[in-house]
């Protein structure tokens, strides 16, 4: 009788301990930079609760000096946020990163340009000069542009300029500015500045892009497919909360990150809340055509080598969360 009361006792603490180990599973997930608002159902999810109850004890980080594909290619982080483009090219470099949510439906990053260069289409780039960080991609997004809008393309200074943006720029080195409308273009217009923006996906539907994307790598969807699904269908409700409620998300973004902006961050967050995604689409849930043409597009361009695309996205896990 001693013997199975000791028994029994043993097996209530190893499932004891065994619970205690899922319910304070470690997760890392990576940024693609700084903290803003395309980022806040993931903070929504922490401060709320919605990753304790799925069994996750959450940490977000910011990269440092490595990029969250590196990271979560690694697995140094489980989760990551990316872009389309970063993705597809972390797959051309072999990392086994994997798309498993898009964040913001549709690409709403653009041009902006000071009012009195009346930069008004495209073609308007001529004889202007473009301050970015250097990519391929910019400069083949640029000509495509303008060269569709009855441009010449040649006439067009293209720089890297890290420092100087359309709020620092005093002295007008720079004419044009790629920027993410939700942060930069709300930012312009709290400052009140006269300013003309080009929505890049108005010029070009091979330029409408999941920007940004929640990641994982292809070990954990192949060791722990459980926690990813845990994961996804928890920040999932992050982001429907910031969707249904942008004030108190936007509260909980700045108590979490003070050093944002809260003018700023509460009015990107009324932005976003009708971008995170898309009319009769489930959030999350990922755009077949989005993907192909996009990469085709890299690829037509020689910005990137052929890879097989199927393989850089999964659409089974926000499915799985709206079941």
């Amino acid at each position: 009788m001693k013997k199975n009361i000791i028994l029994t006792l043993m097996i209530l603490i190893v499932i004891t301990l065994s619970g205690c180990n899922k319910d304070n599973e470690k997760i890392t997930v990576v940024l693609d930079w700084t903290p803003n608002t395309n980022h806040t159902g993931l903070y929504v999810a922490l401060e709320n609760g919605y990753y304790k109850e799925a069994g996750l004890d959450v940490e977000i980080i910011q990269p440092d000096g490595t990029s969250s594909d590196a990271l979560v290619a690694t697995n140094t982080a489980q989760f990551g946020i990316s872009a389309q483009e970063y993705v597809i090219g972390a797959r051309t470099q072999d990392m086994p990163v994997v798309s498993i949510a898009a964040l913001i439906h549709e690409n709403t990053s653009g041009f902006i340009s000071r009012k009195d260069l009346n930069i008004t289409a495209p073609k308007d780039f001529e004889n202007k000069t473009y301050c970015g960080w250097g990519s391929d991609t910019e400069t083949k997004i640029i000509q495509e542009l303008v060269e569709s809008d009855g441009g010449d393309f040649s006439t067009i200074n293209i720089t890297i300029n890290y420092v100087l943006d359309f709020f620092s720029d005093v002295n007008n080195e720079c004419d044009f500015f790629w920027v993410f409308e939700a942060w930069q273009v709300e930012q312009a217009k709290l400052e009140e500045l006269d300013f003309n923006y080009l929505s890049m996906a108005e010029y070009s539907s091979d330029l409408n892009f999941h920007t940004p994307v929640l990641t994982t790598n292809e070990k954990m969807i192949e060791e722990n497919s459980e926690t990813v699904d845990a994961f996804v269908k928890a920040t999932i409700k992050g982001y429907e909360y910031a969707i249904s409620n942008p004030t108190e998300a936007a509260n909980i973004l700045v108590k979490l990150v003070p050093e944002l902006n809260r003018d700023l961050v509460l009015a990107s967050q009324n932005f976003l809340k009708d971008h995170y995604t898309k009319e009769g689409i489930d959030f999350g849930v990922q755009s077949v055509d989005y993907w192909n043409d996009f990469y085709q597009w890299l690829v037509d361009n020689e910005i990137m080598s052929e890879i097989t695309i199927a393989d850089a996205y999964t659409n089974s896990y926000v499915e799985d969360a709206s079941n």
